[in-house]
């Protein structure tokens, strides 16, 4: 040990999963570096699998399905141990692939509602339903959607059908021209919310689907002099600290974000040394309330 200190020996990783069959590496292929709440679910990932012992290989895919299945053919290929996935939305081969070559994964940010796939999550449906909910108790009927596009993304085309099922429980329906999409930016959002200003009925409030869009919303209703809440009320989900800052302070649908990159570690980690675990956590949001959201005004 004292003449491998001296000359900074390092141990041979591909050597030593020769012959232990591991690597040791988990794979993990997220849509954006530039979402931040994906950023944060990997660093707690990222953490626990240290403390373990296993090191986090990490990947984009620009929420291109078929970039997902090349990028994780490849980290098979490298020799990664297991795989984590966000959302539900996949292509069939990649399940394929990773039966083919037994490789453990977990999908996150979402729980599979056929119990197919090991799924860590929570029920992205239900956070804006609950959050729509709210906005009806306050009287508003005539709500807007705010989302980001729903090609290859499962949580924003699930957040949106939670608001339109609170909506039809109460006999209602969103207006066509009220549903604006964006990429996940402020200034994207600035702008489709400004589409929903120039509306010459304009919705008297508006539910985003996370928290960056539901500020630009804010930001664009700032430029325009639209007061919020008195004019319009605004929410947003996942409780960031971009929100919360805010002022107002933005309502929002406080979500598991960093609960959701431990368990996954534990979950591939007990797997892949055969520890019993529990393939399909459903975790709890709710509601943060703060100053964006009030009673419809009775000019409305």
């Amino acid at each position: 040990m004292n003449a491998a200190a001296k000359l900074r020996y390092v141990p041979h990783g591909a050597a030593r999963s020769m012959r232990s069959q591991r690597s040791r590496m988990i794979g993990a292929i997220v849509p954006s570096f530039d979402y931040a709440l994906y950023a944060r679910t990997t660093s707690a990932l990222q953490r626990r699998l240290d403390e373990r012992g296993y090191s986090l290989v990490l990947a984009e895919h620009h929420y291109d399905l078929n970039a997902e299945f090349r990028i994780a053919t490849k980290l098979i290929q490298h020799g990664v141990d297991a795989l984590v996935f966000v959302g539900l939305d996949h292509q069939p081969a990649l399940f394929s692939q990773l039966e083919d070559f037994e490789r453990p994964y977990v999908l996150t940010w979402g729980v599979d509602p056929t119990h197919r796939h090991p799924s860590i999550g929570f029920d992205n449906q239900a956070a804006t339903y609950s959050i729509a909910r709210h906005l009806l108790a306050l009287q508003h009927r005539d709500l807007g959607l705010l989302s980001a596009p729903v090609e290859g993304n499962d949580r924003a085309r699930t957040r949106g059908e939670g608001l339109r099922l609170a909506l039809q429980e109460q006999g209602l329906k969103i207006r066509d021209e009220c549903i604006q999409y964006a990429p996940i930016s402020l200034g994207a959002a600035k702008e489709a919310m400004g589409r929903l200003l120039a509306l010459r009925q304009r919705p008297t409030a508006v539910v985003a689907t996370n928290d960056v869009i539901a500020v630009g919303a804010m930001l664009a209703c700032r430029e325009a002099g639209v007061r919020i809440p008195e004019d319009i009320s605004i929410t947003g989900v996942d409780n960031t600290d971009l929100g919360a800052t805010q002022t107002p302070g933005l309502t929002s649908v406080r979500t598991p974000i960093i609960e959701i990159g431990t368990a996954a570690a534990d979950q591939l980690i007990s797997r892949l040394e055969g520890l019993p675990c529990e393939l399909f956590q459903v975790l709890p949001t709710e509601i943060v309330h703060r100053q964006s959201t009030g009673p419809v005004s009775p000019m409305d």
